[in-house]
């Protein structure tokens, strides 16, 4: 009897182990571009963005503004120029308007690469301080609401962006 009697008060402890522990698990959510937003690395980072495009867009302008000139220019004496000539107009136009997609096209890619160097390292930054508030603050899971990918989280789960601003000191 005493036998059966610490079986059954080991197999309770043992179950009720798990449930106890299970109460304890904590759920924390934040909403990454929020906290992103009021981020001051990411302004100076679109600052910079902003200047590179403006710089960019630069060029693009002399480009145009050197292929309507020839454009223009090849309209007005189209009826003068020889077949040789005219054919040869026609495929500096092409040649350069081929330079002025392929330059857009260089453009936006230098850009989107660009951003994500400068937004990289605030993102590093973002994750780093979210990991030290779960850690500090014993969750076990951190969910990002603004990654489309939580359907449901009840009241239960904290929202850690206070923390995580605290933090980072904003």
């Amino acid at each position: 009897m005493k036998h059966l009697l610490k079986a059954i008060l080991v197999t309770t402890l043992l179950a009720a182990g798990p449930m106890a522990t299970a109460q304890n698990v904590k759920f924390g959510h934040i909403n990454s571009s929020q906290l992103l937003r009021i981020m001051p690395e990411r302004e100076a980072a679109q600052r910079q963005l902003e200047r590179e495009a403006r710089s960019l867009g630069e060029e693009l302008e002399k480009l145009q503004v050197e292929y309507n000139n020839k454009l223009q220019n090849y309209i007005e004496a189209q009826d003068t120029l020889s077949n040789v000539v005219r054919q040869l107009r026609e495929r500096e136009l092409r040649e350069l308007q081929n330079r002025i997609q392929e330059f857009q096209a260089g453009a936006q890619e230098d850009l989107q690469m660009r951003e994500m160097e400068l937004i990289q390292p605030i993102f590093e930054k973002i994750e780093k301080a979210i990991s030290e508030v779960a850690r500090e603050r014993g969750y076990i899971y951190v969910f990002d609401i603004d990654a489309n990918a939580i359907l449901y989280f009840s009241d239960e789960s904290e929202d850690i962006l206070p923390y995580v601003r605290e933090k980072l000191g904003l």
